[in-house]
């Protein structure tokens, strides 16, 4: 993978985002937002996308990579990286059956721990998530957990990855 070109990630689970039902105001603007930022990312050369498969953002975006890539933007890619086998054991079906479409669809797979769960192993998947792009993309309200985690190591990582910040809350301005 080349990391200049290459775009990742990390964002809030569904209970920070309005649920599971996606049609909610702050998901519509979530999507609307990531939508705008993978364009503008493809404008700028970017052509390898990763996401880290988890529910919430992780998972919309990489639909939106695969929708972009069936009809305007053909060469880019879609890696997903999973913390391990199983990480989908205990989510709802529907939700399996949606990742399972996802993965079916990516160019590459990449699991990054040892089957079985541990909390840690999704730390593990975002540091490698950060050490192979070039740009990340946080659908973040500043708060601590997963996603701030993986904010403070790109601020922080030795490569400097661009980091482009959406904040779920916060209206674009008019």
């Amino acid at each position: 993978m080349i990391r200049s070109k290459t775009v990742c990630f990390t964002g809030h689970r569904p209970n920070k985002l309005g649920g599971y039902d996606e049609s909610n105001p702050i998901m519509i603007r979530v999507k609307s937002e990531l939508e705008r930022g993978i364009r503008d990312a493809i404008e700028q050369g970017y052509d390898t996308f990763i996401s880290g498969m988890a529910l919430g953002v992780d998972m919309v975006a990489a639909e939106i990579v695969l929708k972009l890539r069936d009809t305007t933007a053909r060469h880019i890619r879609l890696v997903a990286a999973v913390p391990f086998e199983g990480q989908e054991g205990k989510w709802p079906q529907a939700s399996r059956i949606r990742r399972s479409d996802i993965i079916a669809r990516c160019d590459d797979v990449q699991y990054v721990c040892d089957p079985g769960y541990a909390a840690w192993k999704m730390q593990r998947r975002n540091t490698w998530m950060v050490d192979n792009s070039g740009l990340v993309i946080a659908v973040w309200d500043g708060t601590k957990g997963g996603t701030g985690n993986c904010v403070e190591y790109a601020e922080k990582a030795a490569h400097s990855p661009i980091i482009v910040r959406i904040n779920p809350y916060e209206r674009e301005a008019a």
